[in-house]
C-alpha cells in the first residue's frame, strides 16, 4: 500500500491449555484504515485482540506495532504509545463518574489544552455523556456505557483502536450512534481493528476484512467485495 503497516501480526497462535484458539494468523492494519474481523462465535476474534494488547500470551508468532515488537512493550504502556483496546462488555469503572472515567484515560497526558479540546469533542459527539458528566458509570444504560468506553479510548489519543463487539446488546438507536462515532473517530485519523457481530455494519464501514473460522483466516480482501460474496452472505450476513 505504499506505506509501512501500523500493526502487523505474523503467524500468531493463541492457546488455552490444550486448545489452540488462534492458528497461524497473519494480518496488517495500515494507518487510517478500518479493518474488520468477521466470523462465528468462538472463531478466535476476541483472542486476537487480547493478544495484540498483551492481555493473553502468544503461543507463537510475532506482533509489531509501529515497527516495535509488542512483546517488548509492557501492556500498561501500550495506550500511552497509541494502541488502545475497547474490550467486549465495555468494562468501564462503574463506581466512578463519567468525568472521572475520562480523566483516568488522560492522566498521563501533559498537553492540557488539547485534553480540554478532546473533552469538548467527546461531549459534542455524545451529548448524553455531557448531561451525565457527574453520574456514576455503573448507573448508565448499556448504550451510554458503550459511549463512555469509546470516549475513554479517544481521551488516550490513539493511533489505532481495537474494538471488540461495540454494538453487542444495544438497542438499534444506540447501534447507529456507535457506528457513526466509529466512522468519525476513523475520519479523524485513527486506524481501527474492529470485531463486530453485526457483519453488515462492520463491512459497510471497513476498507478491508479478514474472515476467521476455527482460529484460522480463510478469506480476506476488500470489504465491499466480501460483502457481495455469496458464501460470506450465506454464512455471516443472513
Amino acid at each position: 500500500m505504499g506505506m509501512d503497516a501500523l500493526l502487523e501480526l505474523d503467524g500468531i497462535s493463541v492457546r488455552y491449555g490444550p486448545v489452540e484458539a488462534v492458528r497461524q494468523v497473519s494480518l496488517q492494519v495500515f494507518p487510517g484504515e478500518v479493518i474488520t474481523l468477521i466470523g462465528a462465535n468462538g472463531a478466535g476474534k476476541t483472542s486476537i485482540l487480547r493478544a495484540v494488547s498483551r492481555l493473553i500470551p502468544l503461543a507463537g508468532g510475532t506482533i509489531h506495532y509501529s515497527g516495535d515488537d509488542v512483546a517488548r512493550i509492557p501492556a500498561h504502556l501500550l495506550p500511552q504509545k497509541g494502541l488502545v483496546h475497547v474490550p467486549e462488555g465495555r468494562i468501564i469503572f462503574g463506581t466512578l463518574s463519567v468525568q472521572e472515567n475520562l480523566d483516568l484515560a488522560a492522566w498521563w497526558r501533559r498537553d492540557d489544552d488539547q485534553v480540554q479540546s478532546d473533552f469538548a469533542d467527546v461531549f459534542g459527539m455524545f451529548p448524553r455523556l455531557a448531561e451525565r458528566r457527574k453520574q456514576l458509570g455503573g448507573t448508565l444504560s448499556g448504550g451510554e456505557q458503550q459511549m463512555l468506553a469509546l470516549s475513554r479510548a479517544i481521551m488516550a489519543r490513539p493511533r489505532i483502536m481495537l474494538m471488540d463487539e461495540p454494538s453487542m446488546g444495544l438497542a438499534p438507536i444506540f447501534v447507529k450512534s456507535i457506528f457513526a462515532a466509529i466512522q468519525r473517530i476513523n475520519q479523524a485519523g485513527t486506524a481501527i481493528l474492529l470485531v463486530e457481530q453485526n457483519a453488515h455494519m462492520a463491512l459497510s464501514i471497513a476498507s478491508r476484512a479478514y474472515v476467521l473460522q476455527t482460529g484460522r483466516i480463510i478469506m480476506s480482501g476488500d470489504a465491499e467485495d466480501l460483502r457481495n460474496d455469496r458464501d460470506i452472505q450465506a454464512a455471516y450476513l443472513g
